[in-house]
């Protein structure tokens, strides 16, 4: 009789080993290794038969194409995200921290899709019938005909998805606690995981159902488990959010049908989720036009205008290394912002402590806001208040000259409409409207925009 082989497995990037070790090589994390039985076929296990392949059929790329058919969720934000709804026959997997409403979320789509005349089946590994129907009543989602199953075994969850009429949207809440006969290891390990998205991936694809994974996160925010998983589906959609703030994001970072950069804001409240149409007027809501060191970027998620507020402080230091603190923005690029207004403009800043923030606990991942930075940080140490009718947008380079942005007239739409009349920005905008309500200072290099902060300066003390 053949031994039973073993493997250690990493449950963090799902490295192999021959023998156990503290810390894994591959990824630097330590006791996240695990002995797993290679005999169920799995990642390098025996083969159990020797079957010839057939030949498949080979098609050219020309040809006729139909568009891929979508479910129409009807929350505006979801279906902004996934690129106008779920496909029939596609993987989803949605990633958050614990609690951030992940399960409010898809309870609220699933509800939406059921009135809609969608067969929806909700599948929880986490929490029993009961708890999750007190969710549903809660979220006012109880009267509709959502189909519930609190069920882990991945061969049991088939064989009930098999029984009856193929289902529009299952729900797999989450893909962690699902176990199969296949794979001798414990639920929530990295051979678990993999053969449950297969098997779940390969139902999608089959049987034209679309199938939502909801996965955890580890404490460096990315979807716990192998990165294997993530290429398996057809799209990845990350929930985000501060614990101190009630909206929450749902971000694309991989899509096969449709962008990668949307975003969807939602509001959290008592009774669920709630859309934010203007999430501009959500990141504006609170702010103060008299403090210095304050302004407001114009940027862009996907197709979607985003104003926001960057807060900057500029306080003496007194240490030998003076700090340098950034929420919502990559601190690498504060640095050369830093260098940039030292070596160009003569902005003395290496005895200063720096702070950095961006309102409402938003993150900033374009580099159009640099100016927007640069002007409040000379602000805050001038101490002088830019105007509170002005946006910010524009990339300054290692130079000291401002790049152009793309969609520079959607920015300046999105700024008139919230009543802004000025806005600052690069020279060689291309995409400016001929006629427009708000004035736009165009500005060539970063010392320009020195000067016209230090210009406020004298003129409000002559």
């Amino acid at each position: 009789m053949a031994k039973n082989k073993t493997s250690f497995i990493c449950q963090n990037c799902g490295s192999v080993f021959n023998r156990w070790q503290g810390k894994c090589e591959a990824c630097g994390e330590w006791n996240t290794i695990v002995e797993e039985s290679d005999t169920n076929g799995i990642g390098g296990g025996p083969l159990r038969s020797k079957r010839k392949g057939r030949p498949a059929a080979l098609l050219p790329l020309s040809g006729e194409t139909e568009e891929a058919p979508r479910i129409v969720s009807g929350i505006a934000e979801l279906d902004r995200v996934t690129g106008g709804g779920f496909v029939r026959g596609s993987a989803l997997l949605v990633g958050g921290d614990p609690g951030i409403g992940k399960s409010t979320l898809l309870m609220q789509a699933a509800a939406a899709l059921a009135r809609g005349g969608n067969k929806v089946i909700y599948v929880s590994g986490e929490e029993a019938v009961a708890q999750v129907r007190l969710r549903a009543q809660r979220l006012k989602a109880s009267d509709t005909s959502v189909q519930l199953m609190a069920e882990t075994n991945i061969e049991d969850i088939l064989a009930t998805l098999a029984e009856d009429k193929r289902p529009d949207l299952v729900i797999i809440d989450s893909i962690q606690t699902v176990w199969t006969d296949m794979a001798e290891s414990a639920p929530g390990t990295v051979t678990q995981v993999r053969a449950g998205s297969q098997a779940l991936i390969r139902y999608a694809k089959s049987s034209g159902a679309a199938v939502i994974l909801v996965g955890h996160v580890t404490k460096e925010g990315q979807i716990a488990g192998p990165r294997v998983v993530e290429h398996m589906v057809d799209a990845v959609l990350y929930f985000e959010g501060e614990g101190g703030h009630h909206y929450r994001i749902l971000r694309t970072v991989k899509n096969r049908f449709g962008p990668t950069d949307e975003i969807g804001v939602f509001e959290m409240s008592d009774i669920g989720l709630r859309e934010v149409q203007n999430p501009s007027e959500l990141f504006l809501g609170e702010r103060n036009g008299q403090a210095p060191g304050a302004a407001v970027f114009a940027g862009m998620e996907g197709t979607r205008p985003v104003l926001v507020e960057i807060q900057a402080l500029v306080a003496p230091s007194t240490l030998g290394t003076p700090r340098r603190s950034v929420l919502g923005w990559d601190q690498p690029r504060l640095a050369m912002v830093l260098a940039v207004l030292e070596a160009h403009c003569g902005v003395r800043l290496g005895q200063h402590d720096v702070y950095l923030n961006v309102a409402g606990g938003y993150r900033i991942q374009e580099p159009a806001a640099d100016l927007a930075v640069a002007a409040a940080l000379v602000s805050s140490l001038s101490g002088q208040p830019l105007p509170t009718d002005c946006v910010y947008f524009g990339e300054i380079s290692l130079s000291g000259s401002v790049r152009p942005v793309a969609h520079a007239a959607q920015r300046l739409k999105e700024a008139e409409k919230l009543g802004f009349r000025q806005s600052v920005l690069p020279s060689a905008s291309s995409d400016l409207p001929r006629s427009r309500d708000v004035a736009a200072h165009e500005i060539e290099s970063l010392p320009h925009l020195v000067a016209r902060v230090a210009g406020r300066q004298v003129q409000s003390e002559t």
